[in-house]
């Protein structure tokens, strides 16, 4: 029996690969579309996925796990393992955080001699990606939930996340980030480059065209360089052949440590559209 299992949820992001040689149990958001429920991360072609959100009569609805669903995930977690840690997205973007601390109550009423911990990653998508990386690499070296909970805390304000967006309608229609949404009606259709760090946002520049973001966001991902390597997830939503060629670029320039290539889930991308491109990084020490 090990001694931590690491729980968290899809909108980590974290390459389903990456997921199982670490051992991280991931519980889906669930998206309603037309009367429809599909759990995050559903097969598919993106292209279609994106084409039939465009077509959407009512835009999708998504929902965070529920207490009880949390609650059976640690539960089994537990059965193979001394201690859970359930590590959610920003609790500023979401109520999982809470779902997940009413799943940890329920799990600690059925199996009172589990400890089951739950820790807000300060992030979304691989920037929370990374913090769980983080703790299920530190679990796997066998650390106690102490030390597991401390690597991944140390790591938590450095992790950040950069994205150039191509539309701001699907953003409009959520309500989301609303600093935004004021460049929703221009008529330059401006694309913005917005930084999500230490758990706020801001926008950091503004381009013409997804070509000029691309490389405002790849400049951007070069100042923030702080330390002697850097680990970089490389985001998109449907856009693999340019989310490639930045791979490309942070590899031949920046010579990181790790590189991984990951698509938004579905939730993710109902907020964002088609069309994302983004950097979930930090700087080693």
């Amino acid at each position: 029996m090990k001694r931590v299992a690491i729980i968290t949820d899809s909108t980590a992001c974290i390459p389903l690969e990456l997921a199982a040689t670490y051992d991280i149990r991931l519980i889906p958001l669930f998206l309603e579309f037309e009367d429809t429920v599909y759990e995050d991360g559903m097969e598919g072609s993106a292209a279609a996925f994106y084409q039939t959100l465009a077509e959407a009569k009512q835009p999708p609805t998504t929902a965070a796990p529920a207490p009880g669903v949390y609650a059976e995930a640690m539960l089994r977690a537990g059965e193979h393992a001394s201690a859970v840690l359930a590590i959610t997205v920003s609790r500023q973007f979401s109520a999982m955080f809470d779902a997940a601390s009413q799943g940890m109550a329920l799990a600690k009423e059925q199996a009172p001699n589990l400890d089951v911990r739950v820790l807000d990653s300060g992030a979304a998508a691989m920037a929370q990606g990374f913090v769980v990386l983080e703790a299920a690499r530190a679990a796997r070296e066998g650390n106690a939930i102490d030390g597991v909970i401390s690597r991944a805390e140390a790591l938590r304000p450095r992790v950040q996340l950069l994205v150039a967006l191509d539309t701001l309608t699907y953003l409009g229609r959520s309500g989301r980030v609303p600093r935004l949404l004021a460049w929703a009606a221009s008529p330059l259709q401006v694309k913005p480059v917005v930084a999500f760090e230490k758990g706020s946002y801001r926008p950091i520049g503004l381009a013409r065209s997804m070509s000029g973001a691309s490389a405002r966001l790849f400049q951007a991902l070069k100042q923030r360089r702080t330390g002697p390597r850097m680990h970089v997830a490389v985001q998109h939503t449907n856009t693999p052949d340019e989310a490639g060629r930045l791979a490309g670029l942070v590899r031949n320039e920046l010579d990181p440590a790790e590189l991984f290539v990951t698509e938004f889930t579905q939730v993710m991308g109902v907020h964002t559209g088609p069309g994302l491109l983004g950097f979930a990084f930090y700087s080693e020490a």
